[in-house]
């Protein structure tokens, strides 16, 4: 497994001796053994679990900007755990709504003892943080509208918010109508699984 994952690392430009691989292997351990009993994540094959959650999860680190992040939506923890492992000096915030989520990544806080992490159960539209965020990242989380509906009130001309989207992320934008937001729709590298992500950067305008 070790093998595999520093192989896709390779392929997707990272250098592997970078990054803190042993602890991503713990991760999609526990990850996938907890799935049994609380169903986190439809992929279950160990090839895709690299390439379409830790690999697509690491895809966006070039964007990430400032060292106060928000995961929104977080799930098992992707790509907020996956990111915080990357950059340690960074402090994360990784917020669900889902109780039995909360529970795993509180877990995998304790096994793998990550510092730089904080965990919060909350719908995204009620949280309200005491300090503004330098990047808001989420994956697979809501359709564009209805993101920026959500998340209005954490968006400011200082800091940005990441959406990992599909392959209709440009639909999506066409649907949007909001005059006060520049969105930038960037191509992630694609995986071998054939999976093609597209990268939607959204700032408000002055």
């Amino acid at each position: 497994m070790r093998d595999l994952l520093e192989g896709e690392l390779r392929k997707s430009g990272f250098i592997p001796e970078k990054f803190p691989c042993k602890k991503y292997l713990i991760y999609l351990q526990l990850l996938s053994e907890w799935n049994k009993a609380y169903n986190l994540t439809a992929i279950t094959e160990p090839r895709q679990m690299v390439t379409d959650t830790l690999v697509n999860s690491l895809s966006v680190l070039p964007y990430i900007k400032g060292a106060h992040c928000l995961d929104i939506g977080t799930g098992a923890g992707l790509p907020g755990i996956i990111l915080a492992l990357s950059q340690p000096q960074k402090k994360w915030v990784l917020l669900d709504s889902v109780q039995k989520k909360i529970r795993f990544l509180r877990h995998i806080k304790h096994e793998l003892s990550i510092a730089n992490i904080e965990i919060v159960q909350s719908r995204i539209e009620l949280y309200r943080p005491e300090t503004e965020f330098d990047t808001l990242v989420c994956r697979a989380f809501a359709p564009l509208k209805r993101l920026i509906d959500q998340t209005q009130h954490l968006i400011t001309s200082g800091n940005q918010l990441l959406a990992i989207k599909g392959e209709t992320a440009g639909d999506e934008i066409r649907e949007l109508s909001e005059s006060n937001y520049q969105i930038e729709l960037l191509d992630l590298p694609p995986i071998d699984s054939g999976v093609k992500s597209k990268l939607v950067k959204i700032q408000k305008v002055n």
